[in-house]
């Protein structure tokens, strides 16, 4: 049995191949889950080192060993691929653990380990310090649950997975600890600036100018009472240096610790300098006390790290309306007939579940009774419903839209969707952020001030300084050459950009989207809902109105999708008119592609004398409707179903079937009294402006690679498009992830899509971007979402990346404008706090006017 196992899964996408799948075959032997599948393996090589594209429970190496278990933890306080390293160490390095992946573009760290000798519990108290704060992902919001008020499985209104895990609890006293870091930085430095204002600076001043006030100030001070000011002074610098510094430091600390020099050691190698100079100062009564500066540069550095979180809640915020949520709880039937809503962690094999007409199935299932129409999109990517009938699966997270269902747990109760959610978890954990530029450049120029500080201090020495003289001279090196600035120009710029790209549609989750962007070469676009509008309508038709409106009455009877769009068409406008339900209640729903039952009852009229609802002997077939409308026996349907009942289509009409076929539509033939009448071509309309948008991403370069889950003849028109470079259609979720791995071979990918099914795939993408109408579980998958429906948007993306590119590496230009005038003037001796202070507001206020610059305007 073992060793027949490889051959039951998927050569591509390592998908279980059960009894009742139909594997597609090559002539070498090969198996495929799928003509897609199947597709992409004959077209994309295999990577060197490839992993299996199905990360879901027991496809991972974790299912190599039974004793492990993986466990998922979101971290507070990362901001920096320095973070990912450093807890990836802590993890590793206790008894138990096998791997622990970090990434702090999804701020989680994925740890597998065997949970007899350490739980959940040991690993979140062991990762959990230096102000980092662990616990799993899965509760990262506890209080939520089942908080939305509404129906069990409806759409509730907690967001995503992501937005649920910035509002939680835990996120929230993070956030609220980072604002009273910066309050504090803001009220205590300004209190301090005082003496600093109405002293200190006049006396620098003095030395330079007689003018004035400034004549009061000439030979004051030349000398301080340390035993006065140093207390106080020491005392409530340093508490600004903790609270509001404490984030710098412990960035400096981890820097230093990995061995890998960053900006956050930068800004706090000034500030300590700075403070220690102050503090030597006062001991030896000196006036040149460098208080101020530690206050301004930590209190600047920190109004920039909390103006980018704030930003970056504020995106997370827009999800909130753009997505829906995963189901929470579920309606479970008790013995005595009565149902109980209960969270869905709460179900136990053997349970049976009720989902009611537009309701989420919570769980993987089997249907018991009453068939019902399931809309399996978000999960499979297929645009159009299927007919589920008693004893076949239905798949967790799809949604019912006609009809209700009783399903059967079964086993452990566990959703496609939760496996998808794993996926994302897997994926994302695996998917280091990228360096900033900032630390890239700190991590050269750190050594180089260490080093000129030490030389510094050992020349002051060799001249007859002494050991008091060399430190300071080591002090002042450090305060004048350190570009402290780094660390305020990223998250400045980055905070900039990100508000920008939210005034113009674009939520960005992750700012490294403005350097990875530039380097995409090939993009990915699923098909349903994002170069498509994901809704059926009317694309043409050669009947006359009257006779439309025929057509539109008998499929007001039946509740599938095409039967919608024909009445949309008829009534032009959308939904049903006065209120009518457009099905009856003898109706037995039907799939143009798929099975049904049959129905033969007489409707009731309405008696408002209206098309729809004059009609008689209404039958329902597996691939069509019939009954008699005003006194004529129409059939509407799939083409085999009016030609049966007509007598043939005639070469012609086949042809124009063929033809709308090849192009993605779908034919529906209508017959009345044994004559074919004419075509009605529905379809999953394409966005306006998807070519415009293809066509501008093949000039810049970029191939064009179209993804779906689909059928061959749902993607046609795009196959002949000059600017796509390759289509795949009857992709399954784990295939496109597959797709977008073996494509990470030829370049940079970046994936768009909306639908859960391609979460796993925007994750595994270098660059994500998901559609405003986009699933919770895209959106939490993604880097970015475009909140329009317009794919205009995607291109726009990259304009403001490529412009927010260039404007950081310019804001890190500005950040050294501080050494700049610091150091030619501590050369010549005449470096004071008040010089290094205005040269480091100055250099603040640069950066942040040329942050605030429109990026449209220019980069």
């Amino acid at each position: 049995m073992d060793d027949r196992q490889p051959e039951r899964r998927c050569s591509l996408c390592r998908a279980p191949l059960s009894d009742s799948t139909t594997p597609v075959e090559t002539a070498a032997g090969t198996r495929f889950c799928s003509t897609g599948c199947r597709a992409v393996d004959d077209a994309l090589p295999a990577r060197s080192g490839e992993r299996a594209a199905s990360t879901t429970v027991g496809d991972d190496e974790r299912a190599r060993d039974g004793r492990l278990e993986r466990t998922h933890l979101r971290i507070d306080g990362m901001h920096s691929a320095t973070c990912e390293t450093y807890l990836e160490s802590v993890a590793g390095a206790l008894e138990g653990v096998e791997r622990a992946e970090a990434s702090y573009v999804a701020e989680a760290l994925s740890v597998d380990h065997d949970p007899d000798r350490i739980s959940e519990t040991e690993l979140e108290r062991a990762v959990s310090q230096l102000g980092y704060t662990a616990y799993r992902r899965e509760e990262a919001n506890p209080e939520d649950r089942g908080a939305s008020g509404g129906d069990v499985g409806g759409e509730s209104t907690g967001g995503t997975r992501r937005s649920r895990e910035m509002s939680g609890v835990r996120k929230r006293r993070s956030d609220d600890i980072l604002e009273m870091r910066y309050v504090a930085g803001v009220v205590f430095g300004t209190f301090l600036l005082v003496p600093y204002a109405t002293v200190f600076y006049p006396v620098y001043l003095s030395a330079y100018s007689s003018r004035g006030v400034l004549a009061h100030y000439q030979g004051a001070f030349t000398s301080l009472e340390g035993g006065v000011f140093l207390p106080v002074l020491f005392v409530l610098t340093g508490a600004v240096l903790l609270l509001t510094g404490w984030p710098l430091l412990r960035g400096a600390y981890v820097g230093l610790r990995l061995r890998e020099p960053n900006a956050h050691l930068l800004a706090a190698l000034t500030i300590l300098a700075a403070y220690a100079y102050g503090t030597l100062s006062l001991a030896f009564g000196r006036i040149d006390v460098y208080y101020d500066l530690t206050i301004v540069v930590a209190a600047l550095v920190m109004a920039a790290v909390f103006a980018d979180a704030m930003v970056k809640r504020r995106a997370m915020d827009c999800l909130v309306d753009l997505t829906i949520s995963q189901v929470d709880e579920a309606r479970r039937l008790e013995a005595d007939g009565s149902t109980r809503s209960v969270p869905v962690g709460e179900l136990e094999p053997g349970d049976w579940v009720l989902i009611r007409e537009g309701e989420r199935i919570p769980v993987d299932g089997v249907l018991l009774e009453s068939e019902c129409t399931v809309d399996e999109a978000v999960v499979t990517g297929e645009s159009l419903p299927v007919v589920v009938t008693p004893g076949e699966t239905v798949v967790g997270g799809s949604l019912v839209v006609d009809g209700s269902a009783v399903i059967d747990v079964g086993g452990e109760p566990t959703s496609r969707l939760e496996q998808l959610t794993e996926t994302v978890w897997n994926v994302q954990s695996a998917t280091h952020g990228m360096t900033r530029h900032g630390n890239a450049l700190a991590a050269k120029v750190a050594p180089a001030v260490i080093g000129v500080a030490i030389l510094a201090g050992v020349v002051g020495y060799g001249v007859g300084s002494g050991a008091t003289g060399a430190t300071a001279a080591i002090l002042l090196t450090v305060v004048a050459a350190s570009p402290w600035a780094l660390a305020l120009a990223t998250p400045v710029s980055v905070a900039a950009s990100v508000h920008e790209a939210l005034e113009r549609g674009i939520v960005v989750f992750d700012e490294t989207v403005f350097e990875r962007i530039r380097d995409v070469d090939v993009v990915v676009f699923d098909k349903t809902g994002t170069l498509t509008t994901g809704e059926m309508s009317v694309r043409e038709t050669d009947l006359s109105d009257d006779l439309l409106a025929v057509a539109a009455a008998l499929e007001r009877h039946s509740s599938h999708p095409v039967a919608e769009a024909i009445v949309d068409a008829a009534d032009d406008g959308p939904g049903p008119r006065d209120g009518r339900s457009r099905r009856a209640a003898t109706e037995s729903p039907r799939s143009d592609g798929g099975s049904s039952g049959e129905s033969d009852a007489a409707v009731p009229d309405a008696g408002d004398g209206t098309p729809a609802t004059d009609v008689r002997e209404f039958r329902s077939h597996a691939i069509g409707v019939e009954g008699i409308v005003a006194g004529d026996r129409v059939v509407v349907g799939h083409p085999d179903l009016v030609g049966e009942r007509t007598g043939g289509l005639g070469p012609a009409l086949e042809e124009r079937i063929e033809r709308e076929r090849k192009n993605g539509g779908l034919p529906v033939v209508v017959g009345r009294d044994g004559h074919v009448e004419g075509l009605i071509v529905v379809g999953d309309e394409p966005r306006a402006d998807w070519e415009q948008t293809v066509t501008s991403l093949h000039e810049r370069g970029v191939d064009v690679v179209v993804l779906t889950g689909d059928a061959e003849t749902a993607a046609g028109r795009f196959v002949d498009h000059p600017c796509v470079d390759h289509v795949f259609a009857a992709v399954p979720p784990d295939g496109k992830t597959a797709a977008v791995e073996r494509l990470k071979g030829q370049g940079r990918v970046a994936m768009v899509g909306d639908g859960t099914n391609d979460a796993p795939a925007l994750a595994e993408a270098d660059l994500g971007v998901s559609l405003g109408s986009g699933t919770a579980l895209a959106s939490d998958a993604a880097d970015l979402a475009i909140v329009d429906e317009e794919l205009a948007g995607v291109e726009r993306a990259f304009d403001l990346a490529t412009a927010a590119r260039g404007r950081l590496r310019q804001n890190l230009g500005l950040a050294l404008v501080y050494n700049a005038i610091a150091v030619p003037i501590a050369v010549v001796g005449l470096l004071n706090p008040l010089f290094a202070t205005a040269a480091a507001v100055v250099t603040a206020a640069l950066v942040a006017a040329n942050a605030s610059r429109s990026l449209v305007d220019g980069a």
